[in-house]
């Protein structure tokens, strides 16, 4: 446990315009894997169905927390992450320092399906002594 810089928090807070895969609506889930998150439709008697996949590429995140901004105001922006062909991020999204944390909302573009976005949010959570 010696190089552990700190812990990532994602807040999934909610899914937008998501595709349908039961005959009215969806249960939706997610799953978090390193580099890659993935939305599933939960079936109580089938198996689940994919409802698409978003990457996020956190490097430029997880240096803003690596640097010391103690000193800096509440509400400053530290980057900007603006929407690539590369990314799955559907708007520009800030990386902001607010009330002593590192934080990024933002909405991930799903693949692999016809429609839908995830609002999220990643707070960084340092661990002192670190």
């Amino acid at each position: 446990m010696e190089n552990i810089l700190g812990l990532l928090r994602i807040t999934i807070q909610r899914g937008k315009n998501l595709a349908k895969r039961d005959a009215r609506s969806s249960d939706p889930y997610v799953i978090v894997r390193l580099g890659k998150q993935q939305v599933y439709d939960k079936d109580t008697f089938s198996p689940d169905d994919k409802m698409g996949d978003a990457e996020l590429d956190i490097k430029t995140f997880v240096e803003a927390a690596k640097r010391h901004l103690q000193n800096l105001p509440s509400g400053s922006i530290i980057a900007k992450i603006k929407p690539t062909r590369e990314n799955c991020i559907a708007e520009e999204s800030s990386i902001i320092w607010e009330n002593g944390k590192v934080i990024q909302h933002m909405f991930l573009r799903l693949r692999n399906v016809e429609c839908g976005e995830i609002e999220l949010q990643l707070q960084w959570i340092e661990i002192h002594g670190s």
